[in-house]
């Protein structure tokens, strides 16, 4: 087997949801010499199935392989994950009710951005943004920390996220940002209907100049002493009030944003 430095792909979940996905293409795998148990007899089948050749190695011959030790003794070599367009996104929820989008604004750490990405696939995310530049990409780092989200979840790379921004306000998307000195409490806001919600990267947040071109800024408040959380924590904070909101949405259709909220678009 050819070996890559971008194509590794370790760990037990991420392995299994690269193979039952039908979007990667995967050249072989390696697995742990006496490893055993349901899934890795799933992943024996898969791989039988799509005529994938299998390689047992040691533990060390895998942390070699990998350079780590959390690999779970499953090692893919898979093409790269590909991208998204910013068209297929909005392809993908053309006609739906309450289309929902993530926006990251500049997340560096892999293993955050693989939280996120697991955290936006379970509650319903239809797409997420992120920019060329300054964070990170989808690396296998990523793939594992989102126990396979990455395969389900289509992520977009654009060149400039406030341009990306006024796309959406044209297609009808309602824009919060999520800023520890947001103007209203995230509890305050109706998330239905066509909503992208951004996050800002570790440390500096959301940039100002991708915050003005949204819709409004709202805050989680903070009781304690920390001033603010995690990205991925709060992330998944947000995005479960929007499914919350959703799941009790009126059958008659989503209402319109209340406007006296965030007035941004009518001056």
């Amino acid at each position: 087997m050819t070996v890559s430095p971008n194509e590794r792909l370790y760990g037990i979940h991420p392995l299994l949801e690269a193979l039952r996905s039908a979007d990667r293409h995967i050249d072989g795998i390696y697995l742990l010499h006496g490893r055993q148990g349901r899934d890795i007899d799933e992943i024996l089948a898969l791989a039988k199935t799509k005529g994938i050749a299998v390689d047992f190695r040691s533990r060390e011959a895998l942390d070699r392989l990998t350079g780590s030790a959390h690999h779970q003794g499953a090692v893919g070599m898979v093409t790269s994950k590909s991208y998204a367009s910013l068209e297929d996104l909005l392809a993908g929820v053309a006609g739906k009710e309450h289309p929902l989008l993530l926006i990251l604004d500049g997340i560096e750490d892999p293993h955050n951005l693989g939280a996120i990405l697991r955290t936006a696939e379970a509650a319903g995310v239809d797409g997420v943004i992120i920019p060329e530049r300054r964070a990170v990409g989808l690396t296998a780092t990523v793939a594992k920390a989102s126990a396979g989200a990455i395969e389900y979840l289509p992520v977009a790379r654009v060149v400039n996220l406030s341009h990306t921004i006024e796309r959406l306000k044209n297609e009808k998307f309602w824009i919060y940002a999520l800023d520890v000195k947001g103007e209203k409490n995230f509890l305050s806001v109706d998330y239905r209907g066509a909503v992208a919600l951004v996050i800002g990267g570790e440390g500096r947040g959301i940039r100002p100049l991708v915050a003005q071109h949204c819709d409004g800024r709202i805050n989680i408040p903070m009781k304690g002493k920390v001033s603010s959380l995690n990205a991925s924590v709060a992330a998944g904070v947000l995005l479960y009030e929007v499914l919350r909101q959703r799941a009790t949405a009126p059958p008659s259709g989503p209402p319109k944003p209340d406007k006296t909220l965030f007035d941004s678009r009518l001056q």
